[in-house]
């Protein structure tokens, strides 16, 4: 960040400004500036934190190789691996199998998995987790397993910034942001376990993170901003 900072200076006029990462302004903006707790899944997945002493705290967010749990792409992999094993016989019968193979044009789960390793496109494969809603909405028992196992992968990385940043029990502000919290099987089990294991209630963010970004700029520019002077960047 020492580094970014100095590179920074020879491009950028402003007397004062700050480079940080898109999580926290999503957590300023989800908590109008208050301290609290965000969980972003996407694509990928991370939990962050800032407490009232200004001390933050950040879980995940490692990559599709080392974690991501509970994000699209790992939604999806869990689903190519269900569906594999039905496949090889060995499996429970799923109804995701034929989802994908009719949502990717593939004959086998075996061809999609070849597929996936010489044409990654890890984006594209995220894009598929709406199926997996799907199947679980339907009554799939192996697709309503894989989103509660990723709502709970989540739940986790909340935890672990909580017990970072305040004390136990003590119900903070916790915010959900991205794609896959469009699955109300999933959020639905989030919000439990973090009731359960935090005290907290996760709910939707109150602002973008854009808004998080200007309450930051001004915050920093010396002015306290009332969230009424904001109500444009609501969503």
């Amino acid at each position: 960040m020492a580094d970014k900072d100095a590179y920074s200076r020879e491009f950028i006029r402003s007397k004062t400004f700050k480079i940080t990462h898109d999580a926290e302004i999503a957590l300023t903006g989800a908590t109008g500036g208050e301290p609290g707790m965000i969980v972003i899944a996407g694509t990928g997945s991370i939990a962050f934190g800032k407490n009232a002493a200004g001390q933050t705290a950040r879980a995940g967010g490692w990559g599709y190789i080392f974690g991501d749990e509970g994000g699209a792409f790992d939604i999806v992999r869990c689903a190519l691996r269900v569906s594999l094993a039905m496949e090889e016989g060995w499996g429970e019968p799923t109804d995701l199998l034929p989802r994908l193979l009719d949502a990717t044009g593939t004959g086998s789960a075996n061809e999609l998995m070849h597929a996936w390793y010489n044409h990654f496109n890890r984006s594209e494969i995220a894009r598929l987790a709406p199926l997996v809603d799907d199947a679980a909405r339907a009554g799939d028992e192996a697709a309503i397993g894989i989103l509660e196992e990723a709502g709970r992968a989540l739940a986790g990385l909340v935890r672990h910034v909580h017990r970072c940043l305040f004390r136990p029990g003590e119900a903070v502000s916790v915010a959900y942001v991205g794609g896959v919290f469009e699955s109300e099987i999933l959020t639905d089990y989030l919000k439990r376990v973090i009731r359960d294991e935090t005290g907290s209630l996760a709910e939707s963010p109150r602002f973008a993170p854009a808004a998080g970004a200007l309450l930051e700029a001004l915050r920093m520019g010396g002015r306290e901003v009332s969230l009424s002077e904001i109500p444009v960047i609501k969503s």
